[in-house]
């Protein structure tokens, strides 16, 4: 057997309002919502997806990260064609801008309405 990889799992205290969220941000399609569980996939492929779990005590990471915190242990990539704009479209979507950005250029650090971290890029970055 192959493995593949299926989905990435966000835990979040509200999987429908934080599926959609991506859900307007990717312009993917639900394949299911059921308490405590929400489903998203690219309209044209099947794998892999994004989904949502109930975690009621979630703790969004600390940015940047420092001992003694909540550590971040994944973030999401996406690129985009038009950084600026993406931008402003995440934010009125509810998302928020990080204070500290690594990069000067290509790359901005974002945080999704329920503060997991999430990277939009320009190709090439």
């Amino acid at each position: 057997m192959t493995a593949q990889l299926a989905a990435t799992v966000l835990g979040t205290p509200d999987p429908p309002a934080l599926a959609d969220f991506y859900r307007e941000l990717l312009g993917w399609v639900e394949m299911s919502r059921e308490p405590g569980w929400v489903r998203l996939r690219h309209p044209e492929h099947e794998r892999p997806g994004l989904s949502f779990q109930l975690e009621s005590d979630h703790v969004p990471p600390v940015w940047p990260q420092h001992p003694g915190v909540q550590q971040m242990q994944a973030h999401l990539d996406v690129q985009v064609d038009d950084l600026d704009r993406e931008v402003e479209r995440a934010v009125s979507l509810g998302a928020t801008v990080e204070s500290h950005q690594p990069q000067p250029d290509g790359v901005r650090v974002i945080r999704d309405p329920h503060g997991h971290l999430v990277c939009l890029f320009l190709p090439g970055y």
